[in-house]
């Protein structure tokens, strides 16, 4: 019952942090979502330079730390370039979208490549453009294929918004830190309510990305 009493309190703490928590998460979804489709639809192109460009930011992003990618932006990125994001929520929110937008970049790319090639050239037959022909025919089959995948980013986007704590925003994990602080010995039952704390703000997004896995499977012949 004291552990019980103890995590309701803690939890009382955390629900000062949920709203960083809620739009860093919001932010960078929609960052990361944006940053998918640009590249995966660049990494596509018949331009070799745009192909390279976007590559070079794909691997780049995929290849290094999301923490590092954090710090350069918010303490190097000013420093050295004197560009500054405005604030610490924008930097937080922007090294989580542009590193998930990496790995999604990926899944885009691959979905419209699965899309089968039938399907290309029966909508060249009709005489329709490149373009018409992404847009109307490729795109909607491929983003069937994309949503489960971007579900599971989704809630992997959650897990990161932790990050931010460490450039001074006050998420559910600062405020999960400052309890233990101030209370040394709930030090163990602090994490356990945030960990407990997470998982429950991820139920709706994992609801979410089944409902999109069972939406992908619609229509789709076995």
């Amino acid at each position: 019952m004291i552990i019980i009493s103890a995590i309701g309190e803690i939890f009382q703490e955390l629900m000062r942090g949920v709203n960083i928590t809620v739009t860093i998460l919001i932010a960078s979804a929609f960052f990361g979502f944006l940053m998918a489709f640009v590249a995966g639809l660049c990494r596509l192109s018949n331009n070799a330079i745009i192909r390279g460009f976007t590559g070079i930011y794909v691997e780049f992003f995929r290849g290094t730390s999301l923490i590092v990618q954090l710090f350069w932006l918010y303490y190097a990125l000013p420093i050295l370039f004197d560009i500054h994001l405005g604030n610490d929520f924008w930097a937080g929110a922007l090294a989580i979208g542009l590193n998930y937008g990496a790995y999604m970049s990926e899944i885009v790319r691959g979905s419209i490549l699965s899309v089968a090639k039938g399907q290309t050239e029966a909508a060249t037959a009709l005489n329709m453009s490149r373009f018409q022909r992404m847009r109307l025919v490729i795109l909607p089959q491929a983003v069937r294929m994309m949503l489960p995948e971007f579900g599971n980013y989704l809630i992997q986007m959650l897990k990161a918004t932790s990050l931010v704590s460490l450039i001074g925003l006050t998420d559910v994990l600062y405020y999960g830190d400052n309890f233990r602080d101030n209370h040394l010995s709930l030090a163990p039952t602090a994490y356990i309510a945030v960990l407990i704390f997470y998982f429950i703000l991820a139920l709706p997004l994992i609801w979410f990305t089944r409902k999109m896995e069972n939406a992908s499977k619609k229509g789709v012949a076995s």
